[in-house]
């Protein structure tokens, strides 16, 4: 198998079936599979591709249940095959599967390391992009290109192909964060990374749903921003935080209201305060900060109740730190402020990891992955034939 395509889908069952015949028209000659990931689509998606690999050799599926996310589903797709080049688009139609031929032969005739679909260069188009979206996506381009180092001209491109030998340089590396995943593949390089481009008109979606929303594009400046601290600083961290200073602003307001609306004591008005506050700041950081992961329903509940036990235990971390450096002579601003931190620290690395479930995985690059020595002779390999 020469070309592997990975194909993440949710909320795409109408444009299997075309996508799955313009592959077979487009890509005649080449030795190719087609893997649809979905992540458990609520219009059986799952079920309609498992119906095409039946009729269709070339056609697997990856049914991922109780995980979601472009980044991680590709991640996974790519991982579940073994061709020396992988392409990846989109399940709606939108990516042109004919200039795939042309992506794979500059792949390998120039020694790259990815090629990308652009809709920037000549021969490109964003089509019938909404104002609103071109601005965003320039805005990402800038910023992208900020991150990266590497100079790219769409690289908010879902529509590109590259080698396996370079998605194992990188794959320890990726945050799996958001629909991104090519920003996330070239920023996590420890090297130049050589990069081509084919021309593209982006075409019209006909059904499916969009995937830009606010929360993608949190997910979008999360993946900057771990990208951009190299990973030291967990950037679940950093919304966590942000999420914390909206709380802290919410229960200041509230405070005052209380006081000057009811007339009720400062100490009631604080609890009060404290425990509204607490459960916004849950909600938020089950929508927001651990979104990958979110409760729902029972769990939800469980996850509120355990929320607010370790926010008390966090708070009292925070004043035991603030007292203990304030008797050090530390100013008391400070003091509060490293206290502040302290518990901030605890709660961030207590909730994900024993209320959405959270674990940070980092490990070293798989350098040796085609060392010549590793690579088995096949007339060696039992059941192989030369």
């Amino acid at each position: 198998m020469e070309l592997s395509i990975i194909i993440p889908t949710y909320n795409e069952r109408p444009n299997l079936v075309a996508l799955v015949d313009a592959l077979d028209t487009a890509l005649t000659g080449i030795d190719y599979e087609v893997v649809i990931v979905d992540d458990d689509s609520p219009d059986n998606t799952a079920a309609l591709a498992r119906s095409l690999a039946r009729q269709n050799s070339r056609v697997r599926v990856l049914h991922r249940i109780g995980r979601k996310g472009l980044s991680s589903a590709t991640v996974e797709g790519v991982l579940a095959t073994s061709s020396p080049y992988v392409a990846v688009m989109d399940g709606d139609m939108q990516h042109d599967e004919k200039i795939l031929p042309a992506m794979l032969q500059k792949l390998k005739q120039e020694d790259l390391d990815i090629v990308i679909g652009s809709r920037y260069v000549e021969g490109g188009s964003v089509g019938e992009f909404a104002a609103g979206r071109v601005a965003l996506s320039e805005a990402g381009r800038w910023l992208s290109n900020k991150i990266c180092h590497t100079r790219m001209s769409d690289p908010m491109s879902g529509f590109f192909m590259l080698t396996r030998r370079y998605f194992h340089e990188v794959v320890y590396s990726l945050s799996g964060t958001g629909f991104k995943i090519l920003l996330d593949l070239v920023a996590s390089a420890r090297r130049p990374v050589r990069i081509g481009e084919i021309g593209y008109t982006f075409r019209n979606r006909l059904h499916g749903e969009s995937k830009l929303d606010i929360l993608v594009g949190l997910e979008y400046l999360q993946l900057l921003l771990d990208k951009f601290f190299g990973g030291w600083i967990p950037v679940g961290y950093l919304v966590f935080s942000m999420v914390g200073t909206v709380g802290l602003i919410a229960n200041l307001l509230l405070v005052y209201s209380l006081l000057q609306f009811l007339r009720l004591p400062f100490d009631l008005s604080q609890g009060i305060a404290g425990f509204l506050v607490i459960a916004l700041n849950f909600v938020l950081n089950n929508l927001l900060t651990f979104r990958s992961a979110r409760l729902h329903r029972a769990r939800a509940w469980q996850g509120l109740a355990l929320f607010y036990i370790a926010c008390s235990v966090g708070l009292s971390f925070n004043l035991i730190a603030a007292h203990g450096f304030r008797d050090f002579g530390v100013p008391r601003l400070l003091a509060a402020f490293v206290g502040i931190v302290i518990g901030s620290v605890w709660n961030y690395w207590v909730t994900s990891l024993f209320i959405w479930g959270i674990r940070r995985h980092r490990a070293g690059r798989l350098q040796t992955a085609y060392s010549p020595d590793l690579v088995p002779d096949a007339s060696t390999v039992t059941g192989l034939k030369s």
